[in-house]
């Protein structure tokens, strides 16, 4: 029996050929890998460069240099210190009425009537009656012009013994007899002519007058409305229109109480009134009313215009900025300003980058000296209305792509 041969189980110890092999091609994987990597970087990185950068922006606004003057805001009302309900003492029904809202008035100046025929015949009555005695009067003072001469010449045939004694006092008797006539008559003529004055004064309270110059603010009655002095009875009218003096006009503004230590009496103050938000009204603290509104914790002062302007009107919503000194003419005039953050230093010079929203680009602009106005700074080279950016990047250059951030 032949041996076997063993030399075919022997175990081959040496190099495996295939390992450098897959050694190089997970090497060069990594490699493509990360070539790949680094060009998509290289690609996105140059997108995101060409890409416009999203910025904030604000208005370029106008403000008025007197906002760096201000210790104290408040809001108020315009109101007129001196304002009346017109009405009447008398009742009646309204005859005729004069005026309408916004009628200008004078001082005694008859804006409405009421009924009076019957007041006026009763004038004309009291009238009459003082005409009669003044004549009964006249006739009076004749009798007693009469009756003195009689008795002067009953006294004189007296002394000479013509006529008897009893004659002489007859005599007497009518002349004190027509003074005593002449004393009632002259009282009737003062009761007559209390008489013809209580019938004016009953006619003159059916005439409603103004009772100063200012204007008529509302109307509220009618022609053919019952007119009664407390507007007690149903459907009857009190006053018959509201009016005030315009050139009482001022503004009551409230004040905190933790903030009335600010405000003093003859304090310069600027008016703003809702309706007209670009006119600036100079004007002067008038009075600190000494009564606290203790729901509010507030004081009410009021304000007074310095200079009167037409268009302001009772019950304007208005704003009251409280100064520290007057404000000089020039610093009375409107100024563009932006918000502090806008500003920045390009080349040692304070600019601002202004939005050009149809091209979707930014451009540098000088603003020279930039001087805080309260919130905001007072520059120059833009307009209001511009849009510039908010906190610009170094990296924001002449000409950038922008897009507006939306809020």
């Amino acid at each position: 029996m032949d041996s076997p041969d063993l030399s075919k189980l022997s175990i081959d110890r040496g190099p495996k050929s295939y390992a450098p092999r897959r050694k190089r091609r997970w090497i060069n994987k990594w490699t493509i890998g990360l070539a790949a990597l680094l060009a998509i970087y290289a690609v996105m990185s140059f997108v995101s460069a060409r890409a416009p950068a999203s910025v904030e922006v604000a208005a370029v606004t106008t403000t008025y240099p007197t906002a760096a003057l201000s210790v104290l805001n408040a809001t108020g009302r315009v109101s007129a210190w001196r304002k009346a309900a017109v009405s009447t003492k008398a009742t009646g029904r309204l005859e005729w009425l004069g005026v309408q809202e916004g009628s200008r008035v004078k001082e005694g100046d008859v804006i409405a009537r009421l009924e009076n025929q019957d007041v006026a015949a009763a004038r004309d009555s009291a009238r009459a009656n003082t005409t009669a005695a003044r004549a009964n009067l006249e006739q009076g003072e004749a009798e007693l012009r009469d009756a003195e001469s009689n008795y002067t010449r009953s006294k004189e045939l007296f002394d000479k013994k013509f006529i008897a004694e009893a004659a002489l006092i007859t005599a007497l008797a009518r002349e004190e007899k027509a003074k005593a006539s002449v004393s009632s008559l002259k009282a009737a003529i003062g009761v007559a002519d209390a008489n013809a004055r209580q019938a004016e004064v009953a006619l003159e309270q059916t005439l409603i007058r103004a009772p100063f110059d200012g204007i008529v603010l509302t109307k509220n009655a009618n022609m053919g409305d019952i007119i009664t002095p407390f507007s007690s009875a149903t459907d009857s009218k009190g006053a018959v229109v509201n009016m005030a003096d315009m050139d009482t006009l001022e503004v009551e503004a409230d004040v905190s109480e933790a903030s009335i230590s600010k405000i003093k009496a003859g304090m310069p103050a600027e008016i703003q009134l809702d309706a007209y938000p670009d006119v600036r009204m100079p004007g002067k603290v008038s009075r600190i009313v000494p009564t606290v509104d203790r729901t509010k914790a507030t004081l009410l002062v009021k304000v007074s215009f310095v200079e009167k302007d037409p268009r302001v009107l009772p019950d304007m919503s208005a704003k009251v900025a409280f100064l520290s000194r007057e404000a000089k003419p020039e610093e009375r005039k409107p100024v563009t300003a932006v918000r502090p953050e806008a500003v920045v230093l390009r080349g040692g010079k304070s600019v601002v980058f202004v939005v050009d929203e149809k091209a979707g680009t930014v451009k540098p602009v000088p603003v020279g000296d930039a001087t805080k106005l309260g919130d905001l700074v007072q520059v120059s080279g833009v307009k209001a209305g511009d849009k510039v950016v908010l906190n610009p990047s170094e990296r924001l250059a002449d000409g950038a792509a922008v897009t507006i951030a939306k809020k």
